[in-house]
């Protein structure tokens, strides 16, 4: 946070706007609003780290500012990038909607470095994602997939030994147990459908190939049914 005067608005606003996003708070003391404004202001861009900048400036003492933004009541805020005004509000808001108006400054999150990692997705990055988090899921659950694609599958079941089970590990040990679906899917299950009731391992296998089709498949709760009613 800056208090910004008429002589230093130039360089602490205009041109500091081309570099980082910068909010000018206009306000004056006798301004009830403007003290209720403040605080909720100073709170939210300090939470940026540096990501936008606050810049107070005291219309009473510095009215050429106030002039320059045609102001005609306080509390006036005004967001500036590349020196230009790109938002601006007027009145006191709450936290809730000043949090709205810098998060748009910022714009969306590019995540964490483990997330970006996750989304490149080859090995070298997942292995890199797990030495900065052992347990993070999707990291887990992606290299624990590509390894069993890659015939390592004892190495990829004791990956997932590190997280709860969930849909997605029981969809990689279920990959594991069966080496996918194939292109004849349908055909196995209808073959495995008449023998599941009596046999253990059919059964497992009708259920291991359902979990690898997954959910999303629409064949998936068809089968689920079919697999229902022949075993009750």
């Amino acid at each position: 946070m800056a208090d910004v005067t008429d002589a230093t608005f130039e360089t602490q606003v205009v041109e500091r706007s081309k570099t980082v996003p910068v909010v000018v708070d206009l306000w004056a003391e006798w301004c009830g609003p403007c003290k209720q404004l403040g605080p909720i202001l100073e709170k939210v861009i300090a939470a940026t780290n540096g990501q936008v900048e606050l810049a107070k400036v005291d219309v009473d003492a510095n009215p050429a500012v106030g002039q320059a933004f045609k102001v005609q009541s306080i509390p006036a805020v005004y967001a500036l990038k590349d020196g230009q005004v790109v938002a601006d509000f007027i009145g006191a808001k709450g936290e809730a909607e000043v949090q709205e108006f810098v998060d748009a400054l910022i714009g969306p999150s590019e995540g964490s470095e483990i997330d970006q990692l996750v989304a490149v997705g080859d090995e070298a990055s997942l292995i890199k994602a797990l030495e900065i988090q052992a347990d993070h899921p999707a990291a887990v659950v992606a290299l624990a997939e590509l390894l069993v694609e890659q015939g390592e599958t004892e190495t990829g079941l004791q990956l997932l030994e590190r997280i709860p089970e969930s849909p997605e590990t029981r969809r990689v040990t279920a990959l594991a147990r069966t080496g996918g679906v194939g292109d004849d899917v349908e055909a196995t299950l209808g073959e495995l459908l008449l023998i599941v009731k009596n046999d253990e391992e059919a059964r497992q296998k009708f259920v291991d190939l359902l979990e690898v089709l997954g959910g999303e498949d629409p064949r998936t709760a068809s089968w689920r049914r079919k697999l229902s009613a022949a075993l009750f």
